[in-house]
C-alpha cells in the first residue's frame, strides 16, 4: 500500500474513498479514529489518510484528488455594482447595501 492523500477531515476522506472506488481504485482510510487522540498525540498524526492498495493507481488517484480540490463553478464572490462590496457566491442581494448583485 502507498499513502496517497491526507484529508482535512473524515468526511472528505470518505467522499474521496467513494470517488476512488467509483473509478475502480482500491483504497483504504487510515487514522479514521485518530482524532480521539487529540491532546495525547501530535495533531498532524490525527488527519485521515487515504492509502492506495496498488501503486499503479497513483496517477488516476491524483486526478481524482485534483478534481476534488478544484473550486466548483460559481463559487467565486460577486462584487456588488452598487457599493463595490464582495458578496459570497449565491447571494442575490448585497449583504452591505441591499442592492441586487446580479448573481441570481
Amino acid at each position: 500500500m502507498i499513502k496517497a492523500y491526507t484529508a482535512a477531515n473524515l468526511q472528505d476522506a470518505h467522499i474521496l474513498l467513494g470517488l476512488l472506488q467509483g473509478q475502480g481504485i482500491e483504497a483504504r482510510i487510515l487514522n479514521a479514529n485518530a482524532q480521539g487522540g487529540l491532546g495525547e498525540i501530535p495533531f498532524a498524526s490525527t488527519y485521515p489518510e487515504l492509502w492506495l492498495v496498488h501503486e499503479r493507481d497513483r496517477g488516476r488517484a491524483r486526478s481524482v484528488f485534483e478534481a476534488f480540490e478544484r473550486p466548483a463553478a460559481g463559487t467565486r464572490p460577486t462584487r456588488c455594482t452598487g457599493c463595490g462590496e464582495d458578496n459570497p457566491a449565491g447571494f442575490e442581494i448585497c449583504w452591505n447595501c441591499g442592492a441586487p448583485t446580479g448573481s441570481g
